[in-house]
């Protein structure tokens, strides 16, 4: 008996009999493990196989944030005890359909309840359920796996986090105060020197970390800083204020500055601000399923400096650039956002909030003082 050739078939052999089976179709009934592949989108994330829309590389810290999504899947897996799959719907019928849009519904649910149940706020949370909505959107683009728009119900939740800067009299004091300077240890003048670089020129994190004599430039009597970020790859070019430079000139190594973790950081930072003074409430608020609530430490209010972070910097520069008058294309230009960055308008909201208390202060000059009330006596 002649077994007729086709192309994507298998056959096997039973009772004496050929049958001609359909790859496609063993494919289409097939349910797939899901960190197997979950694994596959992260390999293929971090050596370049697949690439983000405009051909560019996925960012390393995007890669990292893909392996703590999956970490956190499997220890839900394991203590819920939720089977993970995948399933090919291409030729599904209504009410296989119907199953799995069950399926995923029941899975956005418990998994949210999970990591709410740990304490986990909404951007948090939703952060999490971006990722697996990309992973869907790669088994079907990448791996021609069709699971349905399911995962488009993965709401993803954002937050808008109230955002802690200094104000410009709190950064003029850590510029300009020598005597606050020479009584701190070794350790936390180094921490404010990164911090006052750090605000002065708004950059993030990784970059300032990875600042060397490299990126800088001189041009005549000035000192400019070159930098091209790693996040956006967007190039920023800004002069350096005297401070700035003397801060730069202390300092003999292969980076610009002392390099420490973003943890060791962020602990620093928060002994220098309370060390500064900077103890006084500042309320603290998150929102969990949409619901706003307040945050406390140990039972206790937040203290503005348990509230600086690394990420203040880059705030602060930029809130301060905008409350003192630079133009918003100006500052736009040395933060590196974009014309529609919603992130940026946070700023020029915060930094209104400036604007407008110097416009009180200015406009209160002019008010009329208030007439004396006439005494009896005088009436009579």
């Amino acid at each position: 008996m002649k077994i007729p050739a086709a192309t994507g078939a298998v056959f096997s052999f039973e009772s004496g009999f050929y049958f001609l089976i359909s790859v496609s179709k063993i494919t289409m009934n097939k349910e797939h493990d899901f960190f197997q592949l979950f694994n596959q989108f992260i390999s293929e994330s971090q050596t370049g196989k697949r690439l983000k829309k405009d051909g560019s590389r996925v960012r390393t810290g995007t890669v990292v944030r893909y392996g703590v999504v999956r970490n956190e899947l499997r220890r839900f897996c394991l203590k819920e005890g939720y089977h993970l799959r995948i399933k090919n719907m291409q030729r599904a019928g209504v009410r296989d359909l119907k199953s799995e849009k069950l399926y995923w519904k029941r899975f956005y649910r418990r998994y949210s309840d999970y990591l709410y149940a740990m304490g986990c706020f909404d951007n948090y949370v939703g952060a999490h359920f971006k990722v697996l909505r990309t992973f869907f959107n790669y088994l079907k683009t990448e791996k021609s796996i069709v699971t349905g728009d399911f995962h488009k119900h993965f709401y993803v939740r954002v937050e808008n986090i109230p955002i802690t800067v200094l104000t410009p009299e709190q950064l003029q004091f850590l510029i300009h105060d020598k005597g606050f300077e020479t009584a701190l240890p070794e350790y936390l003048q180094k921490t404010k020197d990164i911090f006052v670089f750090g605000c002065t020129v708004g950059l993030r994190f990784s970059d300032l970390m990875n600042l060397t004599n490299k990126n800088l430039e001189k041009n005549g009597g000035a000192v400019y800083l070159r930098v091209r970020s790693v996040k956006t790859s967007a190039d920023t070019r800004i002069k350096l204020p005297e401070y700035a430079v003397y801060i730069l000139e202390k300092y003999k190594l292969k980076t610009l500055l002392p390099v420490l973790s973003n943890n060791r950081l962020n602990l620093t930072l928060k002994e220098l601000c309370e060390r500064a003074g900077w103890t006084f409430e500042a309320g603290k608020e998150r929102e969990r399923r949409g619901v706003i609530k307040k945050v406390h430490v140990q039972g206790k209010t937040y203290r503005f400096c348990d509230l600086v972070t690394t990420h203040t910097m880059r705030r602060t520069a930029i809130t301060t650039l905008l409350s003192l008058g630079m133009p918003e294309i100006m500052v736009r230009k040395i933060s590196g956002h974009s014309a529609n960055s919603k992130e940026f308008y946070r700023y020029v909201n915060y930094a209104q909030q400036f604007i407008d208390n110097e416009i009180d202060r200015v406009y209160s000059t002019l008010s009329l003082p208030e007439k004396p009330q006439a005494k009896t006596a005088d009436i009579y």
